[in-house]
């Protein structure tokens, strides 16, 4: 990891069935180069994990939702931070950069904006656990250890994705995966950017080629919707890692190569939203 001529901030955010936990090892690897790092949860998440796997709960917090929360975290730093995603994360990224938020953001598996219409087979299985039932779009869903293997640690053998799973797997909202799913029916899709603003801040996207939620033929088309902005677009693909990249063996390289070229782009004062975002409340667990 290249050192950076200044300590800068870089904010996390997570995907489905996740926490911010799933952010602790690059976050201790940043930090020990002498950079800041936050890592909020979305809306209703900050809680510990055994809390959030008692039940199913009633959310109807979606994309706007999500993004509102942590544009309210941004808003309130000094500078421009660096965005890091991963997953629907990942797409948060991209709705994020698309309000002028940060001085650049990495995408890693992410989910596609209005736009990226594909649906591989692989991706439909692995959001099955949501997309299978309509009621899903009011309340949180859980992955079973198997759906988790199929969808996020297909590289691994059967054991060792049941470790992750025991330690981070978390019931989500389902909301964010059923609009992202149905954007091509709704012309004011939640997952809607402005495709001509070429003023959005650089971003990267990083393609996992054994990844079966986004596989890298879906990252390759989200590379080529962002490419039509003019803003600076770059995809880096990484062979044989899973969805679950940020976790499992060889992500200090992974987590290194996001830094490295994240850090080529300067920061900046905060400029003040155009809007007004709603306040939601945001977890602070770590």
């Amino acid at each position: 990891m290249t050192a950076s001529e200044a300590p800068r901030t870089i904010v996390f955010v997570h995907g489905l069935w996740l926490t911010s936990e799933s952010w602790q090892g690059w976050r201790a690897r940043y930090e020990a180069a002498g950079h800041r790092t936050l890592a909020p949860e979305w809306p209703g998440m900050g809680l510990p994990l055994d809390e959030l796997r008692l039940a199913p709960r009633a959310s109807r917090v979606g994309l706007i939702e999500i993004v509102d929360a942590y544009a309210a975290v941004i808003n309130q730093l000094d500078e421009r931070p660096v965005i890091m995603g991963h997953s629907i994360g990942g797409l948060l990224v991209q709705l994020l950069l698309d309000r002028g938020l940060g001085s650049a953001g990495v995408a890693i598996s992410p989910g596609g904006v209005k736009g990226v219409a594909r649906i591989p087979l692989s991706t439909a299985r692995s959001g099955l656990a949501v997309l299978g039932n309509p009621a899903n779009t009011r309340r949180t869903v859980a992955l079973t250890r198997r759906q988790w293997h199929y969808a996020f640690a297909n590289t691994l053998s059967r054991a060792k994705s049941d470790e992750l799973w025991e330690r981070y797997s978390a019931p989500t909202p389902g909301r964010p995966l059923w609009q992202a799913a149905t954007a091509t029916l709704n012309p004011r899709a939640a997952n809607k950017v402005d495709l001509h603003n070429a003023d959005r801040p650089p971003l990267l996207i990083h393609a996992n080629t054994a990844d079966h939620t986004v596989p890298a033929s879906l990252a390759r088309a989200a590379y080529k919707v962002q490419r039509k902005t003019g803003a600076v677009t770059e995809i880096h693909e990484f062979p044989g890692r899973p969805h679950l990249t940020g976790l499992v063996e060889g992500w200090e390289q992974v987590a290194d190569d996001a830094l490295d070229w994240a850090l080529g782009f300067p920061t900046g004062p905060i400029a003040a939203p155009a809007t007004t975002a709603t306040a939601h409340p945001i977890g602070k667990h770590r």
